[in-house]
């Protein structure tokens, strides 16, 4: 098994110590307080209580404004309006919420989500085209627009006003449309900058909404969309994404929520549970997801836009939340046959496997599905990965990488290369001619070999801080809890506890997880390895003395909230 280095992420203890004094909170939950940078204790109680009082004014952001008048100038004189989304959980989110939004203020409004291998991505002229003929005089787009200076200029052409409003990085000089609110605007001075895309759109619902005096009485009924969009698209969790997280998981869990969203949680098998982070970006996402990779983002859409309670839209809603499961688990399936196929490529092609950046291709591979392959492949290699799916002599692919490697700043040293390039640090899509992946292939390997060391292609293991399974209370449990939901930007912390030993023999659950009993002083918890199979052997070895990284979780058995303990890593005491 590779190996993995624990990192400890340090705090300033006296800020620490400061943050757990003034809210009475134990000192481990202080410390991790001040791991988030938060100033003051004030900042720190805001932290841990997100309310939607403390969003900012929406129209601190540049064009909001001009948007703002705009849209309700359009739904005064009742003027058809088309808001454009995107076909991932971020764009669906968005185009039903201002759809929404639109509707309860009286406008005409239509939507339209682009097909991935129909329409391809972003805001297109040729869609301009077919919006203003089938009536629109406002165009909003959502999730996407940023770069599309062409359908900006068709759209002047047409007479139609385009609102832009999008989270990507822009170019250097802007489409030339009516109004363009991206917080990563050079001269916006918008105080949050790491909105999704459903955040931007938010911002357009609290400021349309606001201007119409009913923001404080319908914003809440908005957030529940926003947080869901938010956590599937990984955004950090800090600052007003967090309170759109937490407000959001409240009222879903809380309730009432729409049949659609009714729907969509029953088919997850969530109906009753407080819902948290884990369970929205692994179990509701996906399904959304799965419209657009395996079908179309309409099954999405018109799910969520379900409102009534009558048994009609009931039933319909069922049927499509099954919908979704039923491609969900086709590209499950698709994805499970690309994985390994490009698994094998890594480990039995030298001219693929050996290098520092991995890049794969295949025949036909489902273009809705090679992201997540390249991020499974980035999990089991620890690095950077491209993976291209080839089609009448075209290779669309999706990159994805490791944090010591801007895969964007690669991609524009050899932009001859592309067709079409385009994304972040992290994560990018590239198309180009397949008589030209060998070429690719060649160039990513001299960066990485070039870029990237040895001790950056290992795994590391972020440690919190030092937590002693004696030193686990309902205190901490409770600030743990009050610190949620976690994710990018707020991780989930890993405490270390050091000697812990192991009181039984491990059982192995389906083949690859590991259940097992830790003690430690006297105190024992129930704890989950998971993917920890092939380790049964180092463990039944060393039993005692191990150095164990864990993080804590609270489930549910036989109607009792039960502390359990999920394994990170375990290893022998390292010698410093």
């Amino acid at each position: 098994m590779q190996r993995v280095i624990w990192e400890d992420k340090p705090a300033d203890e006296a800020r620490g110590q400061a943050f757990a004094a003034g809210l009475g909170v134990p000192p481990v939950i202080g410390r991790l307080l001040a791991q988030r940078e938060l100033a003051t204790v004030e900042d720190a109680r805001g932290f841990l209580d997100p309310r939607l009082s403390q969003l900012h004014d929406p129209f601190r952001l540049a064009g909001m404004s001009v948007a703002v008048d705009r849209l309700l100038g359009a739904v005064a004189r009742r003027e058809a309006i088309a808001i454009h989304g995107d076909y991932d959980v971020d764009g669906i989110t968005s185009t039903v919420m201002l759809r929404r939004a639109l509707e309860v203020l009286g406008a005409d409004v239509s939507h339209f989500v682009p097909e991935r291998v129909r329409d391809g991505y972003g805001l297109q002229p040729a869609t301009i085209e077919r919006l203003h003929a089938a009536g629109a005089r406002v165009i909003v787009s959502v999730d996407c627009g940023i770069r599309a200076a062409d359908a900006a200029r068709r759209a002047r052409e047409l007479g139609v006003d385009l609102i832009i409003t999008d989270h990507h990085e822009p170019d250097a000089a802007l489409p030339d449309a009516l109004a363009v609110i991206n917080p990563k605007r050079t001269d916006c001075a918008y105080p949050d900058k790491h909105l999704a895309g459903v955040g931007v759109a938010l911002k357009v619902v609290q400021g349309l909404l606001q201007q119409s005096g009913r923001g404080e009485e319908l914003l809440p009924n908005f957030i529940k969309m926003a947080a869901i969009g938010t956590l599937a698209d990984v955004v950090p969790l800090m600052g007003e994404n967090r309170i759109i997280a937490r407000v959001g998981l409240a009222g879903l869990t809380a309730g009432p929520n729409s049949a659609g969203l009714d729907a969509l949680i029953e088919a997850c098998g969530l109906t009753g549970r407080t819902l948290d982070s884990f369970h929205v970006s692994f179990m509701m996402a996906p399904r959304i997801n799965a419209a657009g990779r395996m079908s179309t983002p309409e099954v999405a859409a018109e799910l969520l836009l379900l409102r009534g309670k009558d048994g009609a839209t009931i039933a319909r809603a069922k049927a499509l939340a099954q919908q979704l499961a039923g491609e969900n688990t086709r590209r499950q399936e698709q994805e499970a046959a690309i994985v390994a196929e490009a698994r094998r490529s890594v480990e039995k092609d030298p001219s693929v496997g050996a290098h520092n950046v991995l890049v794969v291709a295949g025949e036909g591979w489902h273009r809705g599905i090679i992201g997540i392959v390249a991020s499974k492949l980035v999990d089991a290699f620890h690095k950077p990965a491209i993976v291209l799916s080839v089609e009448d002599g075209v290779a669309h692919g999706s990159c994805r990488s490791i944090p010591a490697f801007d895969l964007l700043a690669a991609l524009e040293t050899m932009p001859e290369l592309f067709l079409k390039f385009g994304g972040h640090k992290q994560a990018a899509g590239v198309t180009l001619d397949a008589a030209r992946v060998p070429e690719l292939r060649r160039r990513m390997a001299e960066l990485g070999a070039t870029q990237l060391t040895h001790e950056d292609l290992l795994p590391r293991l972020r440690i919190d801080a030092p937590l002693g399974l004696r030193e686990i209370s309902g205190a901490v449990i409770e600030g743990l809890s009050r610190m949620g939901p976690f994710g990018a930007g707020n991780p989930k912390p890993v405490f270390r506890a050091s000697p812990v030993e192991l009181i039984e023999r491990p059982r192995i659950l389906k083949e690859r997880h590991l259940a097992l009993m830790l003690r430690q002083d006297g105190r024992a918890f129930r704890a989950m390895a998971w993917r920890f199979s092939e380790r049964e052997p180092y463990l039944n070895a060393n039993r005692s003395g191990l150095e164990l990284a864990y993080s804590l979780e609270q489930n549910e058995f036989r109607g009792e909230k039960v502390t359990e303990l999920s394994v990170a890593d375990v290893r022998l005491p390292v010698a410093v």
